[in-house]
């Protein structure tokens, strides 16, 4: 069973920035796991960013550094023999990108450092959501009770697990949006041969039952990540792009419209 603490957040429809601190000295994980956390990332949004602040003059810090940068990691390195200079170096990078064009949504903190608390604190405070990993036996409890969401970083593997299943599912209930015209052009052309109105409510139903991954404007996704608050914005958004013509609330194909011209 995951060691899991959540917070209630709000939901948006839109993509969420993911950004990535890690304070390697405290948290020493293999390549593998370095891997399953991007995988993780990406799960949760956008990852805008990944950064990890090690020490060069630490001999196994330094050895690495390369494998991680290998897999895309931005490595910073904090020269310094003062304990908590990579924290504060951390800490200022995080807060600087807080105030920049590509705020992140989430702050995945890798770290189990009790000098991070004030940090969770303030992160919250604007809103964002903080997730932290930490490997058991080295973290301070009130880190692990603020967080939003806190993992031992050795759950990683069965996180993922549980992770790609659940999208698995859900991936089977979704529909790209070019599907979803071509499944409301259909939808349409049955509509019309029935000889009856092409009502939103009875297009939408029509598409329920002939598109068994459609699920309701809810279910359709854009490219963007975008997705539709109802029905009436989708179907807008398929006249703008001239794939059926709206007048009042009934629907007709563009390409029967131009035949009868």
């Amino acid at each position: 069973m995951l060691d899991t603490h959540t917070t209630s957040n709000r939901t948006s429809h839109k993509q969420l920035n993911v950004l990535i601190y890690w304070d390697y000295q405290n948290a020493k994980l293999n390549l593998e796991l370095a891997k399953l956390l991007l995988v993780f990332a990406k799960s949760r949004g956008r990852l805008i960013g990944k950064n990890i602040y090690y020490n060069s003059q630490c001999e196994d810090q330094a050895a690495a550094k390369n494998n991680l940068a290998s897999i895309s990691y931005n490595c910073f390195d904090v020269p310094c023999s003062l304990k908590d200079s990579a924290d504060n170096q951390l800490i200022a990078d995080c807060l600087k990108d807080i105030y920049s064009n590509l705020s992140p949504d989430i702050v995945i903190l890798v770290s189990g450092d009790g000098d991070f608390v004030n940090l969770v604190r303030n992160l919250q405070k604007l809103g964002k959501k903080v997730i932290v990993f930490a490997q058991a036996g080295n973290v301070k409890q009130k880190l692990k009770e603020l967080a939003n969401e806190f993992y031992f970083i050795n759950k990683l593997p069965e996180l993922i697990d549980q992770k790609t299943k659940s999208q698995t599912t859900s991936m089977e209930f979704e529909i790209n949006y070019n599907e979803a015209t071509e499944c409301l052009m259909t939808a349409i052309t049955i509509t019309l041969s029935q000889g009856k109105r092409t009502e939103f409510s009875y297009i939408d139903k029509l598409m329920h039952q002939h598109c068994h991954r459609y699920q309701g404007f809810s279910s359709i996704s854009m490219s963007s990540g975008k997705k539709f608050k109802n029905f009436s914005q989708f179907i807008d958004a398929a006249v703008r792009d001239g794939k059926v013509q709206k007048q009042g609330q009934e629907l007709f194909l563009v390409e029967l419209d131009k035949l009868a011209a």
